[in-house]
């Protein structure tokens, strides 16, 4: 039988390992926190605003020279407006008080255009700060265009002058003004694509102000617009797809349901696509939510069909641990592999919060997937398998045996964990079989009516 080529297999490895391992092991060297460090693929698919923040991660963990992460600061912030938070890294770096003349230029450049744009676009910035004059608004965008033309002299010009002035809020760092005006601009524009822009920009302020129900709206939107919408070739829209699966993982892993949305959206055949032909590296996200996130453990098989038909183009040891446990059943290769993934979830600054409940979960993994190949289990190898001490282990699986998640007894005289029947019921296994059923018609039905 299958599980018992496994076990033989198991004790061939262990076998292998006494041999080549003396009973004091020798621990190997700590894994360099750079090694798998993927911000450079992140940074290159966000907005140049969204990268600061990780670049302040990466400063907090102290991984890169400081002086190389400010240096980077400055040339992130080089083609934005927010010139005098440029000036004060630059003073800090050099501990000087003057600047480059370049900078001073950018300065008053960038305030000749906040004048400019303010004169211009105070029609329509005084009239959407005036709530009397909002209240005649309606959600009919001709009558609210020929009233505001009528009775403000506010034309079609106007309004495409707050898109830009909006945007130029943007890029002097003030999310909160930016936001308010694409909000209106949306109301009030007729042309898609800029309104499709205009989206892209709120969309990046709430996430920056770290409003993440409304962002989690406007990811929503960009979704439905990006896979409904024509575009003038499949590579665009490929393309708009990569930005969104990076865009979204601020909401993802700070949203109370992220996780679940995130392995919603990344399971459909066309962003698993996007993963595969521009964004391997997504992989990394996709499996530490499947680890973490219980409920949604029936995406399992289909994930690592992805991993490993991905594993020679990008891995590393999240995606490496799934192909060792549930591929390999190499249990020491996974071990070693769950090390290394506390080094680089700690270093992740989208899955630093998340380091115990994925150390916990994976070795939740670990236990089932070594049980359904043992009957009897030995506590001290057991233990040394979970990367514990014996009686932290025994502490472990107790509670796991209390809770009802493990049919099991603990033998404490013997030192073994005694497995009981491990078959699911016929009811459980057509509840498995039938679980993504209605989400699998559903993106098949989408698929059909975009064709």
């Amino acid at each position: 039988t299958k599980a018992k080529r496994l076990r033989e297999r198991e004790r061939e490895r262990e076998l292998m390992a006494t041999k080549e391992v003396t009973t004091e092991e020798k621990e190997s060297p700590a894994p360099c926190p750079t090694q798998w460090d993927i911000t450079n693929k992140i940074a290159g698919n966000l907005d140049r605003h969204l990268v600061f923040p990780l670049l302040e991660f990466l400063q907090t963990r102290g991984i890169y020279p400081e002086e190389d992460i400010m240096n980077s600061k400055i040339e992130l912030l080089k083609y934005t407006n927010m010139v005098d938070f440029a000036m004060d890294i630059y003073r800090q770096i050099h501990s000087t008080e003057n600047v480059p003349d370049e900078m001073t230029e950018r300065r008053k450049v960038v305030i000749a255009n906040l004048r400019e744009l303010q004169e211009t676009a105070a029609p329509i910035v005084d009239f959407l700060l005036d709530e009397n004059k909002v209240k005649d608004l309606r959600n009919d965008k001709a009558y609210n265009i020929k009233m505001l033309q009528d009775q403000y002299n506010i034309s079609q010009d106007d309004i495409e002058v707050l898109f830009k002035f909006a945007k130029f809020q943007f890029e002097c760092g003030n999310y909160s003004a930016c936001g308010d005006f694409l909000v209106q601009y949306r109301g009030l524009c007729t042309k898609l694509e800029t309104s499709f822009s205009a989206l892209w920009g709120k969309f990046a302020s709430e996430i920056l102000l770290q409003n993440w129900n409304e962002a989690l709206e406007d990811l929503n939107k960009l979704q439905e617009y990006i896979d409904s919408k024509s575009f003038s070739s499949a590579l665009a829209q490929l393309q708009q797809r990569i930005w969104l699966i990076h865009w979204s993982l601020f909401v993802f892993f700070n949203h109370e349901n992220g996780m679940n949305f995130l392995v919603d959206m990344l399971m459909q055949d066309r962003y698993v696509n996007a993963i595969q032909t521009g964004a391997p590296h997504m992989l990394r996200y996709l499996a530490a939510a499947v680890i973490i996130n219980k409920k949604r453990r029936n995406v399992l098989k289909e994930l690592i069909k992805l991993i490993k038909s991905e594993r020679y183009i990008y891995s590393d040891p999240v995606t490496e641990f799934i192909v060792c446990l549930f591929v390999d059943y190499d249990f020491e290769g996974a071990q070693v592999k769950l090390k290394e993934c506390e080094t680089v979830l700690a270093n992740d600054y989208f899955l630093t919060a998340c380091v115990d409940d994925f150390v916990e979960n994976a070795r939740l993994f670990i236990f089932e997937t070594y049980c359904r190949i043992h009957e009897t289990i030995d506590m001290k190898m057991l233990a040394k398998k979970l990367n514990m001490n014996q009686e932290s282990a025994e502490k472990w699986i107790a509670n796991l045996i209390r809770n009802a998640r493990l049919n099991a007894k603990i033998d404490s005289q013997q030192g073994t964990v005694v497995m009981g029947s491990q078959h699911p019921r016929m009811y459980e296994q057509i509840v498995e079989k039938t679980k993504n059923l209605t989400a699998r018609t559903y993106q098949l039905g989408t698929s059909v009516i975009g064709k």
